[in-house]
């Protein structure tokens, strides 16, 4: 008996990159106010606007804590990681234009899209994409 194939998931290497192609992650995330508190007593942020519902209530205009931003960015690029870069990448070189368009807050799912919008060879490593 032939043991069915499996499909191995892996990211994906410079040329199977195509600019303007849209990958669709299949992966989503409800996110909690626990979250919120461990990623801001993780990385010392004591902001009000993230961990302190009655100062959220009082002085802002959203009403409620907003999820950190720097832990919303690092969710997207989990979910997008076994899509994209699993086992292929060499290492994050920077990330520019980052933004935020509208808050996330507790109870909010997240899901995300990857669009590439351009790609170019290593200079300094042109075996690496």
């Amino acid at each position: 008996m032939t043991e069915p194939k499996r499909h191995k998931r892996g990211g994906l290497y410079f040329e199977d990159f195509t600019v303007g192609a849209s990958i669709e992650h299949g992966l989503t995330r409800t996110v909690t106010q626990m979250d919120n508190m461990l990623f801001s007593n993780m990385t010392l942020n004591p902001q009000p606007l993230h961990i302190d519902a009655h100062f959220c209530a009082t002085e802002t205009e959203w009403g409620k804590p907003l999820m950190n931003s720097l832990f919303t960015l690092g969710l997207m690029i989990g979910i997008s990681v076994n899509d994209t870069t699993v086992g292929t990448t060499i290492g994050n070189l920077g990330m520019t234009d980052v933004t935020f368009p509208a808050p996330l807050f507790e109870g909010d799912t997240i899901n995300c899209d990857t669009e590439i919008v351009a790609k170019r060879e290593s200079k300094s490593r042109p075996d690496a994409g």
